[in-house]
């Protein structure tokens, strides 16, 4: 048993990283340190802000932020992502800073700014496994997220994901590639499907 109350509340988190940023970095340390530092500059902190999240951390290519609502969180996540489609479209594939991102909702805990425990290892975990410039979501999310976003998420081939270290399977879900169509036979705002 530990000494006094730690302090737990339940998060949205969301963990980033640069997909191949070791090549990066060994074809042009400068360039890519100022083209990483320029996006987070000019559209994380912007949009991490605009959606209320907290960053907890920052290491070289990877992020850790916090958000206190799930739909926040993914929000941030989509537009980052459109964001960085749209200022990779000119830049040569070898040279583009691609993001994997891990969502997941859980109780953490907080010491000193920095955050703990199972749900933040969970969003880590779950970056892992995302495609490069793809998002990734346990099961809870996207339960949670299900109808308030523009965008779906699909569950990959994979279906269940065994995370080590936990002893239940977790639902993993991908963003999909989608193009997004007004709904022909409802006057809600949800909104049909159309693969591209």
């Amino acid at each position: 048993m530990s000494e006094g109350r730690v302090e737990r509340r339940l998060a949205a988190i969301l963990a980033a990283d640069v997909a191949g940023y070791s090549r990066l970095m060994e074809a042009d340390e400068e360039g890519t340190l100022a083209a990483l530092r320029a996006v987070h500059r000019e559209l994380g902190d912007f949009k991490i802000t605009e959606h209320r999240g907290r960053i907890v951390k920052t290491t070289g290519d990877s992020l850790l932020v916090e958000f206190a609502s799930v739909v926040d969180a993914a929000r941030c996540a989509v537009e980052v992502r459109r964001e960085m489609t749209e200022r990779n479209a000119g830049v040569p594939t070898d040279k583009r800073i691609e993001f994997r991102i891990g969502i997941h909702q859980g109780d953490i805990i907080v010491e000193d700014g920095d955050i703990f425990g199972d749900g933040m290892n969970l969003a880590a975990r779950l970056e892992g496994l995302a495609d490069p410039g793809g998002i990734c979501v346990s099961g809870r999310v996207h339960d949670d997220i299900a109808g308030k976003l523009d965008v779906g998420f699909e569950r990959t081939s994979a279906g269940r994901c065994g995370c080590s270290g936990h002893n239940s399977a977790r639902r993993k879900w991908q963003r999909r590639r989608r193009r997004h169509l007004p709904c022909p036979t409802s006057r809600r705002s949800r909104c049909c499907h159309s693969r591209t």
